[in-house]
């Protein structure tokens, strides 16, 4: 008899304790679920915007033209929402429509504040064509318009730039993607990146170099060979070029397999 009135007496003990921690627990949800709503209905505290610059420090676009993107887009302001009508999600994506931005990356902190990043793209080559059309290509081949706060100095291509077209670089026979990967050869070669400013098109389709110093003209031709026709022209920089001095020449042809043909002024 003892013995089961001790074994009852566990199991109350075990029940209440059982009921407490449940109660503890569903207290714990009623706060999380209260503080979650209140969070939701809590307003907007601020908006706050950081552009981060490109590597040489400079802008194309900055946190006031995020600001103008997002009273545009959103209506009422965003500054007038509660935090649970602020979608993330399209706030970044209103943002990366922008030709300027690469990525947009958007949260609300703890103290109900929407923190927004840009990072923008980054110019690597203009075109300014005989149709007058001017604009830049990023890295990845995308339009960029030319920006009010900053001109790139990156190399330009004039002349008969053949139009650019979605997806144009994974046509290994379009012009421009030759002319494009021209330009990054020339950029992550220092010796190259320093000595030339501008490719030309011609009527055939052929390119002509010009280099920052000096006024000659670098025929260059088609785009096949490229790697071979700028080693040329280093090695008779570096070496044929000094005895014969800058202005001695008026054009060099690199059209002609291992040659640089030189024209005399």
């Amino acid at each position: 008899m003892a013995k089961r009135t001790q074994k009852g007496k566990k199991e109350l003990v075990l029940t209440l304790r059982m009921a407490m921690w449940g109660g503890i627990a569903l207290l714990g949800m009623s706060l999380v679920i209260g503080a979650m709503r209140r969070k939701e209905n809590a307003p907007v505290k601020d908006i706050l915007i950081e552009v981060a610059p490109l590597p040489n420090g400079h802008y194309l676009i900055d946190s006031s033209d995020v600001s103008r993107i997002l009273q545009e887009r959103f209506a009422p302001p965003l500054n007038m929402f509660t935090i649970g009508k602020v979608d993330v999600e399209r706030l970044e994506r209103v943002l990366e429509e922008d030709p300027f931005v690469l990525a947009a990356e958007a949260f609300i902190d703890a103290q109900d504040r929407i923190n927004i990043h840009i990072t923008q793209r980054q110019p690597v080559l203009r075109v300014m064509d005989n149709n007058d059309l001017n604009y830049y290509l990023d890295a990845q081949g995308n339009k960029i318009p030319p920006s009010k706060h900053y001109a790139a100095r990156v190399v330009v291509v004039t002349g008969n730039v053949p139009p650019w077209e979605e997806g144009f670089l994974e046509n290994d026979k379009h012009l421009l993607a030759h002319i494009f990967e021209l330009s990054h050869i020339l950029r992550e070669d220092p010796f190259l990146n320093a000595l030339i400013e501008q490719i030309y098109v011609t009527k055939k389709g052929e390119l002509v170099l010009s280099p920052k110093v000096g006024k000659q003209i670098i025929y260059f031709g088609r785009y096949q060979e490229a790697h071979d026709k700028l080693k040329r022209l280093k090695v008779f920089y570096r070496e044929g070029l000094p005895y014969k001095g800058w202005d001695a020449y008026k054009s060099f042809d690199l059209r002609y397999k291992g040659q640089v043909v030189c024209t005399k002024r």
